[in-house]
């Protein structure tokens, strides 16, 4: 009787430790991005979210687009699972989906990267762009670069 108790108590605080374990896991949060120094109220806005590093900028695995209305505008990915992600923006001003670039490939529209961050010939990595997500909101004002 005593050894079936016992048993009963560690099955119980196992199953317990484990929906602790798996709730944890599961933890969702948010990304607020408000982007900022938008130059004019055309175009669209196209906000990228990444959570890989062999697929940043280049699959990602949500997205938003929203008018440019002003000199900001604020985006909000929800129910995030907890982990590291990293966002890319464009301010498309033609709304052609795409950056815009020169003959020599710089761009002619705006762009930003979560972190403000910025590489020295080219776009930063996913290190430098990313953000942790845990239950928590996440909030980044991120200003546009126009080149």
């Amino acid at each position: 009787m005593i050894k079936k108790n016992i048993m009963k108590k560690n099955i119980l605080l196992t199953t317990l430790f484990a929906l602790i374990a798996f709730g944890t896991a599961l933890a969702q949060g948010s990304i607020e991005v408000t982007v900022k120094n938008i130059k004019e109220a055309k175009g669209s806005i196209r906000v990228g979210l990444y959570n890989q590093d062999e697929d940043f900028l280049k699959k990602a695995i949500d997205g938003k687009v929203v008018k440019a209305t002003g000199t900001e505008v604020t985006v909000v990915f929800e129910n995030l699972i907890a982990g590291e992600y990293a966002v890319s923006i464009i301010h498309d001003e033609n709304d052609n989906g795409e950056l815009d670039s020169n003959f020599m490939g710089i761009p002619k529209e705006g762009f930003a990267f979560g972190n403000n961050a910025a590489g020295m010939f080219g776009p930063p990595d996913f290190k430098q762009a990313k953000m942790k997500v845990e239950s928590e909101p996440v909030k980044q004002a991120i200003t546009l670069i126009y080149m």
